[in-house]
């Protein structure tokens, strides 16, 4: 009788808990949740259906999110085209409205009426009209034994073909992408707004509060958010800026609720996650964990003391460095949480075990045998050669990317490689292009900052490449400095035509064959093309044809998985920049032995944080009055004031701005991040520490309406209660 009770009980046991792991990790395709999803949703209590989430029939939540600018989400909360993002991914467009004299950043910016909004020239709203299902079509030409060229060559050309016989409107425009490495295809019909105006943004003190010492952990107490408008033209499609464009009224919006959320309630955020990695073998876990992510952290580690000395001494470096400062750090940090997590929840051991798991099915079966009997050894042992030349990959990219000269040396090289290949006659019209191009960036340039960077980072590069990999050429700059870093970086910026604007321009100013054989005398350009010539023949090269090797083999890999653990674990597919569904549930965590962390943060915990005058934990006078008289207006809950909460929706880069959506579908609020712990879901999510980070759509409006006084703005919205 024991064992007619035991057994069915295990077996439920095994349900729910293969339940709870799915009910948190995922990014899904919305078209296709009232097949995967739908049922499991409902039952975690979402109470609208899949329909309400994708259709193209009618308006639905789909309408009411846009990629903003190819790098973030936003979403549109009123019917007047008004969107929600993050304050950081509005950050580069606040940043150019700033200046010592009006310094939006520091003090904010709150459109008090529509002909206050401000333009951004080369911003972008995109929507998604429909997805459709190509993949038969797609790949209908590939067949077995081909190159990696040869079918990448046969899929582009039924790509062609289907783009030109897709069904849409003239101002539409179509994307196609990949999926699970390539074995599945989807073409996107989008809709792109052009005219984004900037509508409101708190200080820095809120939307960035904490800044990067909070910046990927919990608990958080940042306001991290910023308003934008879409506008149209008259007719509603898109249309380049004009002042007669109008306010855009979108198919749908979002209403916002007032109810807040309370632990184990459902959330669910839509948005354009960027890139996760998934299904990688255990050793290239390894690979990214412990060698990619340390030399990256290295190196930004010694760019990012840098700047911020500077920064703390001088106003005019901290405008032009601070949207730097914060995309260098960014991932900086994430990286360090990223093998932190990996290593705290054994994220190797278990792919490890996954792999054996694998190995047992595949040896029972003769046909999966047959298909696939040693790809995944041949694929670890890949990743395992190419070790060391991704690491010195990361250590060149980040060397070019942190010192802005030898980017500056980078593009001119190009520039000129581009009238060798057109033509001479095109030097004046390229030649303008191109000092056109570097306005924006000599403008947050500053050449004593840029100096001692390079000093530190080229110490760093000649102690981590190994020689082999380096070149004669840049070998012979090397001993000519002694082998010594501030020796090098001195003369190169004593001496170089790249160090501001008016020398480039004075650079390029003469005739073509003289730039061209000045790029040889003058140090920064020797030093970048030596350093480029050493990478190109000793990484790049093999680096291509190992990586060509591993994107075949991991594209048999992922549909290996498919077919042999199919029965055992649900397969989502890897982000990739276009739109996608993740679901879970608010919960606190425990991140290490003895500590648990709570799902919610208050406006105490702001205060608590408070230094005066502190460039990361400074609180406006305006916010500390409204704390002191505990005036929250109808946005505070029993006497406190709600900033931030935590969920189990699995996110990634893309993800910021995204809305956070509860049960009915409405906006409760804003991801902006994820726990330091948990950055490692990129490739390895596990739902004991991986949680989102959002702020509290009542802390948004409260800001707005409150604080800033901009009381029009929440009288767009439509609010729930």
């Amino acid at each position: 009788m024991l064992q007619r009770i035991v057994k069915p009980l295990l077996v439920l046991a095994l349900v729910v808990l293969t339940q709870r792991t799915y009910a948190t990790e995922g990014m899904w395709l919305p078209q296709l949740l009232s097949g995967l999803n739908e049922k499991e949703m409902k039952a975690m209590g979402m109470k609208i259906n899949a329909s309400d989430i994708y259709n193209i029939n009618k308006g639905s939540l789909k309408d009411a999110i846009v990629s903003f600018g190819g790098f973030c989400t936003a979403e549109v909360i009123s019917s007047q085209g008004l969107l929600l993002t993050n304050h950081h991914c509005g950050y580069d467009a606040i940043q150019k409205h700033s200046s010592v004299q009006n310094n939006l950043l520091e003090n904010g910016f709150w459109a008090k009426t529509a002909a206050e909004e401000l333009p951004n020239p080369g911003l972008f709203a995109t929507f998604i009209v429909r997805i459709d299902d190509i993949t038969k079509a797609a790949l209908q030409d590939v067949k077995p034994g081909m190159s990696e060229r040869e079918r990448q060559s046969a899929i582009d050309k039924r790509l062609h073909e289907i783009r030109q016989a897709v069904k849409k409107e003239a101002w539409q425009e179509t994307m196609v992408k990949p999926f699970f490495e390539g074995n599945q295809y989807f073409l996107f019909v989008t809709e792109t707004y052009r005219d984004v105006r900037l509508v409101g943004a708190p200080p820095s003190s809120i939307g960035k509060f904490g800044s990067d010492t909070d910046n990927w952990v919990w608990p958080r107490h940042t306001g991290d958010f910023s308003m934008f408008r879409i506008y149209a033209g008259k007719d509603g499609k898109p249309a380049p800026y004009s002042k007669d464009n109008v306010p855009l009224q979108p198919k749908y919006f979002l209403p916002v609720s007032m109810k807040g959320v309370k632990q184990q309630d459902f959330t669910m955020v839509l948005g354009f996650p960027g890139r996760t990695t998934e299904y990688l073998p255990s050793e290239a876990v390894k690979l990214t964990v412990e060698t990619v992510d340390a030399s990256k952290v290295e190196m930004r580690d010694a760019a990012l003391k840098i700047m911020d000395g500077y920064m703390r001494k001088d106003e005019q470096i901290k405008i032009q460095y601070a949207a730097k400062y914060a995309s260098t750090a960014n991932y900086w940090k994430k990286w360090m949480g990223e093998m932190k997590g990996v290593k705290q929840t054994n994220g190797i051991g278990k792919k490890q075990q996954y792999e054996a798991e694998y190995r047992q099915l595949l040896a029972s079966n003769p046909l999966w045998r047959q298909k696939y009997d040693g790809v995944l050894d041949t694929l670890n042992d890949l990743y395992r050669q190419i070790t060391p030349y991704a690491q010195t990959r990361d250590y060149y990219s980040e060397l070019v990317k942190n010192v802005e000269l030898f980017t500056a040396g980078d593009r001119l090289i190009n520039f000129l490689s581009d009238v060798h290949e057109k033509g001479e006659g095109q030097y004046e019209t390229l030649r303008k292009e191109f000092l056109e191009s570097m306005q924006a960036f000599y403008q947050n340039y500053n050449a004593r900052v840029d100096r001692d960077i390079c000093a530190s980072l080229m110490e760093l590069y000649a102690k981590g490449v190994p020689k082999q990999f380096n070149g004669t050429e840049y070998l012979q700059i090397w001993n000519e400095s002694n082998k010594d870093s501030r020796l090098l970086a001195d003369k190169i910026y004593n001496l170089s035509g790249l160090t501001s604007m008016d020398k480039l321009k004075a650079f390029v100013q003469q005739p073509y064959n003289t730039v061209v054989a000045q790029m040889w005398k003058d140090p920064a350009t020797r030093l970048v093309m030596a350093m480029r010539k050493g990478y190109v023949d000793n990484v790049s090269k093999p680096v291509t044809d190992l990586q060509n090797n591993i994107n075949n083999l991991q594209r048999t890999y992922m549909q290996a998985q498919m077919d042999i653990m199919g029965s055992k674990k649900r397969f989502y597919p890897d982000a990739n920049s276009t739109l996608r569904v993740t679901y879970g549930k608010v919960d606190g965590y425990n991140p290490r032995d003895a500590i648990h962390y709570d799902f919610y943060t208050y406006l105490d915990g702001v205060m608590e944080k408070y230094i005066p005058g502190d460039y990361e934990f400074n609180v406006p006078a305006r916010l500390i009055e409204l704390y002191k008289k505990k005036d929250y207006g109808r946005y505070g809950v029993n006497g406190r004031m709600p900033v931030c909460f935590i969920a189990s929706n699995h996110t990634t880069g893309g993800n910021s701005g995204s809305p956070v959506l509860d049960a009915n579908g409405r906006l409760i609020g804003l991801n902006f991040d994820r726990t330091w712990e948990g950055t490692m879901s990129d490739i390895n999510y596990d739902p004991s520490i991986c949680r989102n980070i959002m702020v509290d759509i009542r802390y948004v409006l409260f800001i707005v309406d409150k604080f800033a006084g901009c009381t029009r703005l929440v009288d767009e919205m439509k609010l729930v209660n």
